[in-house]
């Protein structure tokens, strides 16, 4: 079955990353050094010639706009992070400790993990799979700058994961991973993990 290629990128750091805190729909900012990588990011070919697609959120739109080569962003809220509703500003660590077995519990449901208030990785694998489905009726590649949990419910989406145990491939958050969009919605793994060139 033919398709659409596509390549997902992860945003650039944030304060809240080097914390390890969970964002999910929190607004945060790029921090100095995911200022400085974004900007000496360069995508790899076929990919610096695709539309450019991100999540609305500041900090993966900050980083499409930054990586090279420059173009015009459009933003899709299907690319947004999964909401960790009231569990967000958190880290999994703190979470476990203080939240105890319902938070066990939780991470043991996979693809239906939910935070209160917040969003399961299946529901975001439907939104992922219907932007896949409109990319691949539109016909035109992409790269689209996302988010870790949400990067990781597309993985899930294209390989069948269930998201209990170590996922299928291991992603380097700092790589461009590469996709196939398919008309039914469905999406395929083509190339992961491909290095993105860079000032030295």
């Amino acid at each position: 079955m033919s398709g659409v290629p596509f390549a997902v990128l992860r945003h650039a750091t944030t304060d809240w990353n080097v914390a390890k805190r969970l964002q999910g729909l929190t607004d945060t900012p790029l921090n100095a050094r995911g200022e400085a990588d974004a900007r000496r990011w360069r995508l790899p070919p076929p990919a610096d010639r695709w539309r450019r697609f991100s999540s609305p959120l500041q900090r993966a739109r900050r980083t499409a706009e930054l990586v090279r080569p420059s173009a015009p962003v459009t933003l899709d809220p299907a690319l947004r992070e999964m909401s960790f509703g009231t569990w967000e500003g958190q880290t999994i660590e703190g979470l476990r400790e203080t939240v105890g077995a319902a938070f066990l519990d939780a991470e043991a449901r996979g693809l239906d993990f939910q935070a209160p208030g917040g969003e399961s990785p299946r529901a975001a694998m439907a939104r992922i799979s219907a932007w896949a489905a409109a990319l691949a009726q539109g016909g035109q590649p992409a790269v689209a700058v996302s988010h870790k949990a949400t990067i990781r419910a597309l993985l899930a989406l294209a390989t069948g994961w269930n998201m209990l145990g170590r996922p299928p491939h291991r992603l380097d958050w700092q790589c461009l991973h590469f996709f196939v969009a398919h008309r039914d919605g469905t999406v395929t793994v083509e190339r992961l993990n491909v290095p993105l060139a860079g000032e030295p």
